[in-house]
């Protein structure tokens, strides 16, 4: 017997944590039906043309997934980026997105996004693609972000930049090459460097 209109969204949802309107509709599910299932409080809208489960099992990513829905185009980053590679010890209350200078801004809808502009190589170096439960999500690699957290040093704070820095020294896992590389990309090179040599050293 073929699936109901319901049962194919609630599968649609189960199989990802967040599913726009284009796709609910490849799947040919009516606009009725889901007002329907948002009604019954079956399905919750995230933001306009954006649907989660409305009893999904919550995922510590879950708001880097809607924000990349939301944002398509975005990147996330500074302190977003940190939390997700476990850098440091922020944990913000907002989800940090690049994007490109001169994008139009976007209305977040239930989560709270702080968008950031980059341009040039500053936006699409350092650019690495995770999947997480079924989305694909763009995060900034470590040592990427570890320069941008120098170079918004005066709206994150010294101190955050430096913890950064200090933690993918301390882990190996960033080498002071790729870190000053992206030093260069970022126009950083001269404020980070006395911090790396002293931790180096």
């Amino acid at each position: 017997m073929p699936l109901s209109q319901r049962e194919r969204l609630l599968d649609l949802l189960r199989s990802a944590p967040v599913v726009r309107s284009r796709e609910v509709s490849a799947n040919g599910i009516d606009r009725k039906t889901i007002q329907r299932m948002l009604d019954r409080g079956e399905v919750s809208r995230v933001s306009r043309g954006l649907y989660s489960l409305a009893d999904g099992d919550a995922h510590s990513y879950q708001t880097l997934v809607e924000a990349q829905k939301i944002i398509e185009s975005g990147v996330i980053c500074l302190l977003s980026a940190l939390s997700f590679h476990q850098i440091g010890t922020q944990i913000p209350r907002e989800v940090w997105m690049a994007v490109p200078r001169g994008s139009r801004t976007v209305r977040a809808g239930r989560i709270p996004i702080q968008v950031v502009a980059f341009s040039g190589s500053a936006f699409s170096e350092g650019v690495e693609e995770h999947e997480l439960s079924g989305a694909k999500v763009r995060v900034y690699s470590p040592g990427k972000t570890v320069a941008d957290c120098f170079k918004y040093r005066n709206k994150l704070g010294t101190d955050i930049a430096i913890e950064a820095l200090r933690d993918v020294v301390q882990s190996g896992n960033v080498s002071p090459e790729e870190l000053l590389r992206y030093a260069d990309i970022c126009r950083v090179r001269n404020v980070m460097t006395p911090y790396l040599e002293s931790m180096i050293l």
